[in-house]
C-alpha cells in the first residue's frame, strides 16, 4: 500500500535495528556498483530517495540519476561494460512542462535515468527535496536529509532518523535542504493532490525497441508532438 502524506504536525525519532542497517548497506553497495560503472566513463551520478536518506525498507527502489544531458551511447556502454543487465529502456515525461527523461531499468527495483532536455530549477531541486547522495557520500557512509512520500522530513541521526511534518513548515524545510521554498510548495501540492485524486499517470511513457536510441525517439516525439517540441525549445 502506498504511503499517504501526513497532514498534521508531528515529530518522532526512529531507531533502526540491525536488519535495517544491513538492508541499507546492501542497497547502497548495489547503487555504488552502478555509480562506479558510470564514474569510469566520467559520468557523475547521484542516488536519491530513501537510499540517500537511510530510511529504507524491503520495498525501497534504487534510483540513480545523472543530472545533466549526456550521450545515451556513453551511458549504455558504461552499463554494458560493467556487466550490468538491462530489463527495459523507456522515455518518460511526467507532464508537458517537465523535461523528458531516459530510464534504463536494470531490474524492477533499480533504474538509471538522465534528462533528454534541459531541466528547470524546480525539476533539478526535486531530487534534493527527496534527498540525494553522491558516490563520495556513499563511500563515506554519509546520509542526507530529504522528504519522503508521506511529506515527512527525514533528518538522519546516529541511531536512525528524526522525522517531522513538512506541511506548514515549508520555509524551514527549504532551508534545511538548501532549495527554494517554491520547490517545496510545488512538491507538497503535487503529493497532496495525488493523495486526494489518486495517481494521474504520466504525459508520455514509451518503451524503446532494441534498434532504437533515446535520441532517435526524442526526435520523433519532437516532430510529432507540439508540446514536446515546445518543451525542447526551452533548453
Amino acid at each position: 500500500m502506498a504511503k499517504k502524506p501526513e497532514r498534521r504536525l508531528e515529530q518522532r525519532e526512529v531507531v533502526y535495528d540491525a536488519q535495517r542497517w544491513l538492508l541499507l548497506k546492501e542497497f547502497r553497495d548495489k547503487a555504488m556498483r552502478i555509480m562506479e560503472a558510470l564514474e569510469r566513463f566520467h559520468l557523475s551520478a547521484i542516488v536519491h530517495g530513501s537510499i540517500a536518506r537511510g530510511d529504507v525498507n524491503e520495498g525501497s527502489d534504487i534510483d540513480i540519476f545523472v543530472p545533466y544531458q549526456v550521450s545515451s551511447f556513453t551511458m549504455e556502454t558504461a552499463i554494458e561494460k560493467a556487466g550490468i543487465g538491462v530489463n527495459r529502456r523507456l522515455v518518460v515525461q511526467a507532464t508537458p512542462a517537465y523535461a523528458m527523461k531516459a530510464y534504463i531499468e536494470v531490474d524492477e527495483k533499480t533504474a538509471v535515468s538522465f534528462p533528454l532536455m534541459k531541466m528547470r530549477k524546480v525539476e533539478r531541486e526535486f531530487y534534493k527535496f527527496g534527498g540525494e547522495a553522491t558516490l563520495e557520500d556513499l563511500r563515506a557512509n554519509l546520509r542526507v536529509a530529504g522528504v519522503d512520500k508521506r511529506l515527512m522530513l527525514i533528518e538522519p541521526t546516529e541511531k536512525g532518523h528524526v522525522e517531522s511534518s513538512v506541511v506548514g513548515r515549508e520555509d524551514y524545510v527549504a532551508n534545511v535542504l538548501g532549495i527554494s521554498v517554491e520547490t517545496v510548495l510545488d512538491r507538497v501540492h503535487a503529493l497532496l493532490r495525488r493523495d486526494d485524486v489518486g495517481r494521474t499517470g504520466v504525459f508520455i511513457e514509451r518503451e524503446l525497441s532494441n534498434c532504437e536510441t533515446f535520441e532517435m525517439v526524442l526526435k520523433r516525439f519532437a516532430e510529432q508532438n507540439p508540446a514536446v517540441r515546445r518543451r525542447l525549445a526551452l533548453g
